[in-house]
């Protein structure tokens, strides 16, 4: 089997492309090569040192052709323009987010028209597709019936894919499965565009002796997962049959709902006060009115039914943390 990985330097696509090497096999077959693309190198050694694969840099609409020269198996598309960043330059997340992703649908259908197999493809989506429409205000908890009413671009970008995606699938050029991904914490290495960017680093910049500004409040609440619990959904999404997976709409990854407040308070509870008051609070309306938006209660039952269930709590999401990256709670 051959997997292809947009995104694949970046911490989520190196945390899924080790847990599949790992696995070694996706659907009951043998995983022979993992392609990682993105506009740079994967500098994950552990990746780059393992003979089933190739790393490829580079723009992914410049780089499709030679990605799909050879027939791929699965596909994974978590390469995207951040929240923030589609704001600031509505032309990029056009770009990287919608012409992107219709280039390599088109080159999966463009497989699938010479007999070649309809490959799997999983497309992570976002929680921003749901909005509170003056129509159609937000309810107090999303529920997989609530209809999704973007209010960024990066929300509608996501969105229309989500329906390129089903449509692609209601015509056999793909196995498409979207699942709509919560805020993923804690992150390792530096901040992103991404306006929820602040909710990895108020835990892992204090764990690193560092102080770090929260732009919202602290009773903002917002819808969590760990890596680990995120990489556990997606899998669980593609390795789902089409009637278990239950239709061609998106599924709700489960999410763990917190405030600010709580999050700081887990994280004095594992690495102490002064960890914790290394947090400052300067609040930007721009942050906060993108992140406010966002849904934070969700009760996702068919993710329930495939077995897939929240993190327990906070605290336990910053040891799993501590435990991944070696950094010390003092």
């Amino acid at each position: 089997m051959r997997v292809l990985i947009t995104g694949g330097a970046g911490f989520l696509g190196s945390l899924l492309a080790r847990t599949l090497l790992e696995r070694g096999s996706l659907r009951g077959r043998p995983i022979d090569s993992v392609v990682l693309a993105d506009l740079v190198e994967s500098r994950d050694e552990r990746l780059r040192s393992d003979a089933r694969v190739r790393c490829v840099a580079g723009d992914l609409l410049s780089q499709l052709p030679g990605l799909m020269r050879e027939p791929v198996d699965a596909v994974f598309h978590l390469a995207s323009a951040v929240s923030g960043e589609c704001e600031a330059d509505f032309d990029l997340g056009l770009r990287s987010n919608l012409d992107s992703t219709r280039a390599l649908l088109d080159a999966c259908r463009a497989q699938t028209g010479r007999r070649g197999p309809a490959p799997l493809f999983f497309f992570s989506s976002s929680v921003a597709v749901f909005g509170s429409d003056p129509v159609l205000p937000l309810p107090p908890t999303i529920t997989d019936h609530t209809l999704p009413t973007p209010q960024s671009s990066y929300g509608i970008q996501k969105f229309i894919c989500e329906q390129l995606v089903a449509d692609y699938t209601r015509k056999g050029f793909i196995d498409g499965r979207c699942a709509r991904l919560m805020t993923v914490s804690v992150r390792p290495g530096r901040p992103n565009g991404a306006a929820s960017s602040f909710l990895s680093g108020i835990v892992r910049e204090p764990l690193a002796g560092v102080e770090a500004v929260c732009p919202v409040g602290a009773d903002q609440a917002v819808a969590l997962a760990s890596p680990a619990t995120t990489v556990a959904g997606i899998l669980a999404v593609v390795e789902a049959d089409r009637e278990a997976f239950g239709g061609r709409t998106a599924l709700n990854l489960p999410a763990l709902t917190v405030t600010v407040a709580q999050m700081l308070q887990a994280l004095k509870a594992v690495a102490g006060e002064a960890v914790a008051g290394r947090v400052r609070f300067e609040r930007d309306p721009a942050i906060e009115r993108i992140v406010g938006g966002w849904p934070a209660h969700f009760d996702s039952d068919r993710a329930r039914r495939l077995g897939l269930r929240a993190d327990a709590d906070y605290q336990s999401v910053i040891q799993q943390y501590l435990q991944g990256q070696g950094v010390s709670a003092s």
